[in-house]
């Protein structure tokens, strides 16, 4: 009976904290650090202890900054054993106050978490808000955008527990009784993203929108054969190291959370369909008259021309939407919304990241005539850029879309997702036409500020115009800008893509795709078969 008693009595005397566990590190593929706890001290007052409130607050003040009154407030609470007075300080700047040995003062071990490239893949990593514990007495990092928040369960680990015996005045008895269950880190991680390829398709992309006159854009390096993402951004840019200034959408990347019509790059599709199902090859032609009506609605080409006969090579290389129009309502509008299923543009596609969205395709029951040309040209239809980059990936891998993704490995572990690839071009020996035909869209088309010396590089154009939701209809004088490509015939197996939004000219991106792809070659010593 007396040890009951002592024991309960033991319990009414002891308190309990939770300890944190060490966050895991974030590395990128070359194993640079990304993202980091390091060591912090948190400075804690027992106001009861504090003999001199003011000389205290003084002092805290010119040690580790801030107002004396920022601190006095806390200093003098009456009833209360423990007040928080700065968190996360330098360990440095804690030793050089606990050299004054302040009656009531105390310091707790604590981390922070640091991001050594501080914007540079900034909104890939994301980062971490400090939250309560269920428990409402510790706190802890949490994950709340990008990858910290994607793997915060396996980054986070388990905390521990310490519970010390106090005494009557509240703080824990030297030499007292005390339990700890100590904390289980959480695991590092090392991810698809290159740094310094990072860092270069950043620097391409904030350069290419300065002299487009527009902040708002976006890109994706990614590996076609395994679906890493070598490098990937969006701007507004993102800095988790100061979060003073946040501007809307910087926290998430548009490739992977923003919906939009495709424009020109969609007749990449289109055409895949017509060599697919045989019904043309890159020499047939069709008449394209200068404009095209029905149901009230006249579509033409982007710039006025007069009516001629275009091969689909020609449509491709001048990105004609009459002709494009017109040579997917000859094959069908059936097949052409069976091959758009087929090649899953309006699924996701499984990537590693929060906030993925799903493309819009309205059931082909339900078009019109003019919604299968305007689908056949990439109006009527919503896709992220990143569906849009799978998609033209396959072209490299034999038909084959793959699962883009970050992560390499957890905890030691290797992550591997290559058995997860699916062949959505089943008529592969096409392939090498389309192939062909986005070379001559470079070679002498609408995209020849993407060439690169020596090498043969293939993709697609796109000056898409931008649905006003307020005022139906579309924008006047705005289009969102893009291309779409990679290197053919080379030792390369990266696809990239570029887009620019709400630029008020008719110019392009293919500058910044050059510049990526440029560095790309240097980088990964690319050569042409």
């Amino acid at each position: 009976m007396h040890d009951d008693y002592s024991n309960a009595a033991k319990n009414t005397r002891m308190t309990g904290m939770q300890v944190e566990a060490k966050r895991g590190t974030i590395y990128d593929r070359n194993h640079n650090v990304l993202a980091i706890s390091v060591e912090a001290t948190t400075v804690y007052a027992n106001p009861s202890e504090v003999v001199d409130a003011e000389y205290t607050a003084r002092t805290i003040a010119q040690v580790i900054g801030g107002q004396a009154g920022d601190y006095l407030s806390n200093l003098v609470k009456k009833g209360s054993k423990f007040r928080y007075l700065k968190k996360k300080i330098d360990p440095a700047v804690a030793l050089q106050l606990k050299a004054y040995e302040l009656p009531g003062i105390y310091f707790l071990h604590d981390t922070v978490r640091r991001y050594p490239y501080g914007e540079i893949a900034g909104q890939v990593i994301g980062a971490c808000n400090v939250e309560k514990t269920n428990d409402n007495k510790s706190e802890v990092l949490v994950g709340v955008s990008g990858l910290e928040l994607m793997y915060n369960d396996v980054l986070s680990g388990t905390p521990g527990n310490y519970r010390a015996e106090l005494g009557a005045d509240g703080t824990p008895i030297p030499g007292g009784l005390h339990t700890q269950t100590p904390p289980v880190d959480g695991k590092d991680i090392v991810i698809s993203i290159d740094i310094d390829m990072q860092k270069a398709l950043e620097l391409a992309l904030r350069n290419g929108l300065d002299e487009l006159h527009t902040n708002s854009g976006s890109s994706v390096l990614m590996d076609a054969r395994t679906g890493e993402i070598m490098a990937i951004a969006s701007a507004p840019f993102f800095n988790p190291n100061d979060r003073s200034v946040v501007l809307p959408g910087a926290t998430s990347l548009k490739p992977v959370s923003n919906l939009l019509e495709p424009g020109s790059i969609f007749k990449t599709v289109s055409a895949m369909t017509l060599l697919e199902t045989n019904s043309m090859r890159p020499s047939d032609t069709i008449f394209a008259p200068s404009e095209i009506h029905a149901s009230g609605f006249t579509v033409h080409d982007a710039h006025e021309r007069e009516a001629k006969t275009y091969s689909l090579r020609q449509i491709m290389q001048y990105s004609s939407n009459i002709g494009i129009s017109l040579c997917t309502e000859k094959m069908g509008f059936d097949p052409f919304y069976e091959h758009i299923l087929r090649y899953k543009l309006h699924e996701a596609t499984g990537i590693d990241y929060p906030g993925e969205q799903v493309g819009y395709l309205q059931d082909v029951k339900k078009w019109s005539r003019v919604t299968g040309w305007n689908v056949s040209f990439g109006q009527g239809i919503s896709l992220t850029p990143l569906q849009l980059t799978r998609f033209y990936g396959a072209l490299l891998n034999n038909g084959y879309e793959v699962t883009p993704h970050f992560l390499l490995e957890a905890g030691g572990q290797a992550h591997d997702v290559s058995n997860q690839k699916v062949q959505v071009i089943e008529n592969t020996a096409v392939i090498p036409d389309m192939i062909s035909m986005l070379q001559s869209v470079v070679d002498q088309g609408t995209g020849r500020k993407a060439e690169i010396p020596g090498y043969r590089v293939a993709g697609k154009t796109s000056t898409a115009q931008i649905y006003d939701p307020q005022h139906g209809g579309y924008k006047k004088g705005l289009n969102n800008l893009g291309f779409l490509g990679f290197i053919a015939n080379s030792s390369s197996n990266l696809v990239c893509y570029v887009g620019a939004d709400n630029v008020a000219s008719q110019s392009s991106v293919t500058s910044i795709f050059h510049d990526i792809m440029s560095t790309a070659i240097q980088r990964y010593s690319i050569v042409s078969r």
